[in-house]
């Protein structure tokens, strides 16, 4: 990394022995943030499951203020876009020279982008299962396009509106593939059980107390079923509820899902 490059880094430490060797024998997932606030990182990925795998050294983090890389005294990283119009563009010099100098073989680079491919659990899983990602945090009217043809960012959005800045959004990201890095989990059943990962949203949840009255005088019981005790009629209950929930909110996805089976049939 250039010494030139400011940033903010959580340095791995070792909560136990165990943990220190997970480090030293196996690669770590790398997470880099390009940004114009480091400060706003690790935010909530310093809590939880991805904070305790941080401080643990499953994954490591870093953020890189992109204004470090600025040609000018007073960090100058935007400019008024050419053809007119409102708002103003981040420099490609500058957003380049920060890619050059952080990004790594192989590490996927990711620019946040309202305009950008649907973030989905199925990329969450790729990119999971790769070394890490690079995230550019885009700010002001957007990114010039020659960054993003030169350095081939894939574009990703998590969702059908705008945010003030990537940074949110690049947190919402991490978190979804941090989560699914081996170990992070308690239960690797949990993830495969959860929304999208077959195409379905996830089934409804119960606990204690079996019966509850809401503050609208209804009593709510528990369905029977799951407190049967029989795992297979278990089963076919929440198959059928993630059925349910996702044909009923969801009409996009289960289409999907019919076009798969049915392709699968011919």
């Amino acid at each position: 990394m250039s010494r030139a490059a400011r940033c903010w880094s959580i340095r791995r430490r070792a909560c136990c022995p165990a943990a220190t060797r997970r480090r030293r024998d196996s690669n770590v997932w790398r997470a880099t943030a390009l940004t114009l606030f480091p400060e706003m990182f690790p935010g909530p990925l310093g809590e939880s499951l991805a904070g305790k795998a941080l401080k643990e050294g499953v994954w490591s983090l870093q953020a890189v203020d992109i204004r470090r890389f600025a040609k000018d005294r007073h960090g100058t990283v935007d400019d008024a876009p050419f053809g007119g119009g409102a708002g103003m563009v981040m420099k490609p010099d500058v957003l380049s020279a920060a890619i050059q100098a952080m990004a790594e073989p192989e590490v996927a680079k990711l620019l946040m982008s309202p305009r950008g491919a649907p973030f989905s659990q199925a990329r969450a899983r790729q990119l999971a299962a790769g070394p890490g990602v690079l995230m550019v945090c885009g700010r002001f009217e957007g990114v010039d396009e020659r960054v993003i043809e030169a350095h081939g960012l894939e574009e990703v959005s998590i969702g059908d509106f705008v945010l003030s800045g990537g940074e949110i959004a690049a947190m919402a990201v991490m978190d979804c593939c941090v989560r699914l890095l081996p170990g992070v989990m308690g239960e690797p059943q949990s993830a495969q059980e959860e929304s999208f990962e077959d195409g379905l949203l996830e089934y409804s949840h119960y606990t204690r107390p079996a019966a509850w009255t809401g503050p609208d005088g209804i009593e709510r019981r528990v369905p029977e079923v799951l407190v049967s005790g029989h795992h297979g009629k278990v089963a076919e209950w929440r198959r059928k509820q993630r059925e349910e929930i996702t044909r009923r909110r969801r009409p996009d996805l289960w289409e999907r899902r019919q076009q798969a089976t049915r392709n699968d049939e011919k």
